[in-house]
């Protein structure tokens, strides 16, 4: 069954009411949650935690989400046949999503209502330590359908254990047509080698900024302390290339270096940033770059231009985001379109890679694969096509 672009607003409007409504129960269930998270990493903890800008956070992401074109059933082409068929290409969703994160219980809302729009069934997989602010979620989600007569089936939470979890990837026991994985590289490649579901990798971040020499240096170091204005994002920096023909760099590194850590960064570095700040962490920089941070952590490492840092980008990043900080069109173009990552940017923060910055509201993910998108993944991206005929009794001779 169909439904129409009216009744999935309907059920998106009840559910956005029902979360405003209830925000008290929402962030009472997360408490329980924190209460048994123990010593969980702080990262985890900040993705963990529900108050009330969160709830209002996830309201404001369905409003978007309603706002939004309804993709299903869109032509993309059509075609008149000589032999009198007609021939469309149309949107069709994927038909059933299953969904694995950690942590982040407005994903379920988040998560759900671009799925859901796009007409797909989508099955929650939260982590353990968000059980009971993902059940209380999901109960809204449930009533929101009923409430419009709609199949309560449309989004499902797995409150399943790992062995159950491990069938269910291994034998496709719920005939799911696909997989995002949302955690570490752990959990992404333990389900590419366990299940035959096609996979939308959402991987991790490793987040570069390259100031170029003629950068704006205020303005690089805006967007590099942006950068870490939170610290557990996906889009959050971690690396910092500094051009070694910058004028005055080693002043400039100081004036940074001062900024950064009045901000709590852990500022490393290597030998030649270490040479013009004796307060930076002398870095083992191999080691590091192809970690992903998730912390205070921030390594600022000397290059010899751009070409160095498209290829050192190119070798260590998570394909997420980057960054060039330049004053010239040229010097840009060519980091952008040289530069392998999902989004690449000039003169901005890579905090805006984000469904809603974007300008389609909720997200389900961000991919960092080529197939079959790429980047912020919203309801327009969570369907396939299919190509619809009509005839009246042509053959092919």
């Amino acid at each position: 069954m169909i439904l129409s672009t009216q009744t999935k607003n309907a059920v998106l409007n009840d559910l956005a009411t029902l979360i405003a409504d209830h925000s008290s129960e929402i962030i009472k269930a997360n408490k329980s949650d924190l209460e048994k998270a123990g010593d969980l990493d702080p990262t985890l903890v900040d993705r963990l935690k529900v108050d009330e800008k969160k709830v209002q956070g996830m309201v404001a992401s369905v409003h978007e989400v309603i706002g939004l074109e309804d993709p299903e059933g869109k032509i993309l082409s059509s075609y008149d046949h000589p032999n009198g068929m007609k021939v469309e290409n149309r949107v069709v969703p994927f038909g059933k999503i299953l969904i694995i994160y950690e942590s982040r219980p407005d994903v379920t809302i988040e998560a759900a209502v671009s799925a859901f729009k796009s007409g797909n069934k989508i099955l929650l997989k939260g982590g353990k330590e968000a059980r009971q602010s993902n059940l209380e979620l999901v109960a809204l989600w449930k009533k929101a359908l009923a409430q419009n007569e709609v199949s309560e089936d449309y989004v499902e939470y797995l409150d399943i254990d790992r062995e159950t979890t491990q069938k269910l990837l291994a034998e496709n026991t719920h005939k799911l047509d696909l997989i995002i994985p949302r955690g570490g590289e752990g959990l992404i490649n333990y389900i590419k080698q366990t299940t035959s579901v096609p996979l939308m990798i959402s991987g991790r971040g490793n987040n570069f900024v390259y100031v170029h020499d003629n950068a704006d240096f205020e303005m690089a170091s805006d967007v590099i302390l942006n950068g870490k204005s939170r610290l557990s994002v996906c889009n959050a920096i971690d690396k910092v290339l500094f051009n070694e023909n910058i004028p005055q760099l080693e002043e400039k590194i100081n004036g940074l270096v001062s900024k950064a850590k009045a901000l709590g960064l852990d500022v490393h570095g290597d030998q030649k940033i270490t040479s013009f700040d004796a307060s930076v962490t002398e870095a083992e920089v191999e080691g590091l770059m192809p970690e992903e941070f998730l912390s205070e952590k921030i390594l600022f490492v000397s290059t010899s231009g751009i070409e160095e840092a498209i290829a050192t980008i190119n070798e260590y990043s998570g394909g997420h985001s980057a960054v060039i900080i330049s004053s010239d069109d040229e010097s840009a173009t060519l980091f952008q379109y040289e530069v392998d990552c999902a989004a690449v940017y000039h003169n901005a923060s890579s905090r805006f890679t984000d469904g809603g910055q974007f300008g389609f509201g909720a997200e389900i993910a961000i991919s960092t694969q080529k197939l079959h998108f790429r980047g912020p993944v919203g309801l327009a991206q969570l369907v396939s096509n299919k190509w619809f005929i009509k005839g009246n009794g042509q053959t092919r001779g």
